[in-house]
């Protein structure tokens, strides 16, 4: 399972733009919408499925 306080595996540009966009956390992405993290450069389709599964592993989701 993975844990609230790191980000999974999403490759090193996605977790680049997350981290640049202030969210250093899975716990930060919860209830953020998919669209903001769409449009940053580096996060894309696999990089949310993979965020959303984990976040369902905690009963959270984006939005």
């Amino acid at each position: 399972m993975a844990s609230l306080d790191t980000l999974p595996k999403i490759g090193a540009p996605a977790t680049r733009a997350l981290h640049d966009a202030g969210y250093t956390a899975l716990r930060d992405l919860a209830g953020v919408r998919r669209a903001e993290l769409a449009a940053l450069h580096g996060v894309g389709p696999k990089a949310l499925r993979i965020l959303q599964e984990a976040l369902t592993e905690h009963g959270l989701t984006l939005a």
